[in-house]
């Protein structure tokens, strides 16, 4: 008896500390979770006012951040990407978009810069095509021409946001409802794009489009890249690289011919990566009627859905942006017809070729061409696309 006592007490004490461990482990444990959330808590997406359309509708501006320092500014207007920092190889962040710094800037008229495009992304021969044997007529704001969605597309209504922080990263949702017969167009449609900004320095972009009657769809994101962080400075430095062994030749309204040329021996050949300068003045038919690079390139396929379509290096910073798409052609621009006549963020303006545009999508003039990969959207159906622009240096 006198031995079997201190055993037992021996054995409550174990039995006391064994429970007071795995709570305080527990309590570890949810100490590490707080600070997770902590974590996540310390990039709060902020929501500010970013102006007010003629019509007195509020344009929201929402900055997503991640982990690493990555900032992205999208407004609701246009769902324009109007900031976009990312480090160097030294580890400074600057803005490698171009873009303005209020409202009214963007109303007064420019080139897309960062805006989300649609219904039609690209340009449609004549402004017009037919669907089941109606034909449909757009307007025509490209000479004769339609582009990019007509007098007022998707760059230029304001989109109702949505945002929050998710274990993927800070997402911003922006939806809205383009009316049956807007710009020309047959059927209502309801999109929803989804920005989401991730702690690896991507910017994951998913497209969604429903319709309640058959209808052409092909959206987009029309960011104007400058790596070097210096804005009003020429892009022709930096090194651009094409998944694609074909291009689409056009007329002289930049409409393609039907023809898929290959690259090789061509200025139009970037299966290796090289800078955008290199040929961009060559003595060619194509660039002449582009003024420089303004064509879709047939991209590869790839043994994975979202395939590396594109990606361009500046040597000098070492920022290097990867584009990786589930689209089957990719709109390489160089910028040819900025004149300098627009402010640059960064001081000075925006001359020609001060930014390349890398616009994931279907093929121009596609409702038109029936080689062409189809951009029919029918009722019961969905409209999906995605895009990822990634961000390193080497």
């Amino acid at each position: 008896m006198s031995i079997a006592k201190p055993s037992i007490m021996y054995a409550v004490l174990l039995l006391v500390f064994s429970i007071m461990g795995c709570k305080q482990n527990k309590k570890e444990s949810q100490s590490e979770m707080e600070t997770v959330t902590t974590e996540s808590e310390q990039n709060p997406i902020e929501e500010t006012a970013f102006g007010e359309m003629p019509d007195g509708t509020k344009v929201k501006k929402f900055t997503l951040k991640n982990n690493v320092g990555m900032e992205v500014d999208v407004i609701t207007y246009g769902g324009i990407i109007t900031r976009w920092t990312a480090p160097d190889k030294q580890g400074e962040f600057e803005d490698i978009v171009l873009g303005f710094e209020n409202l009214d800037q963007y109303l007064d008229g420019n080139p897309y810069f960062g805006a989300l495009i649609g219904r039609y992304g690209n340009r449609i021969a004549g402004g017009q095509f037919s669907l089941d044997g109606e034909t449909y007529k757009l307007a025509t704001n490209d000479g004769d021409n339609h582009l990019h969605g007509g007098e007022k597309g998707f760059d230029k209504v304001v989109w109702q946001g949505e945002a929050k922080n998710t274990s993927k990263g800070a997402v911003l949702e922006l939806t809205y409802t383009s009316k049956d017969g807007e710009e020309g167009y047959p059927g209502k449609l309801d999109v929803k794009v989804t920005y989401t900004l991730t702690d690896n320095n991507e910017l994951d972009i998913q497209y969604e489009a429903v319709t309640d009657k058959s209808t052409v769809v092909n959206l987009t994101q029309h960011s104007y890249f400058n790596l070097s962080g210096q804005l009003s400075e020429p892009v022709l430095d930096h090194k651009i690289y094409l998944n694609a062994d074909t291009y689409l030749p056009v007329d002289q309204g930049l409409i393609p011919t039907g023809e898929f040329r290959e690259v090789v021996g061509t200025p139009f050949d970037f299966t290796e990566s090289k800078s955008i300068g290199e040929e961009i003045d060559a003595q060619n038919e194509q660039l002449g009627l582009g003024g420089g690079y303004d064509h879709c390139w047939v991209l590869n396929e790839t043994e994975k859905d979202l395939g590396l379509a594109a990606s361009a290096h500046h040597p000098e910073t070492g920022r290097f942006l990867e584009v990786y798409t589930n689209e089957p052609g990719i709109q390489f621009y160089s910028g040819n017809f900025l004149d300098g006549t627009l402010p640059s963020k960064t001081g000075g303006t925006y001359v020609k070729r001060s930014g390349f545009c890398l616009e994931t999508q279907h093929y121009p003039d596609s409702p038109n061409q029936p080689d062409f990969p189809s951009v029919r959207l029918n009722p019961a159906e969905t409209y999906s696309s995605r895009t990822i622009f990634k961000l390193s240096t080497k």
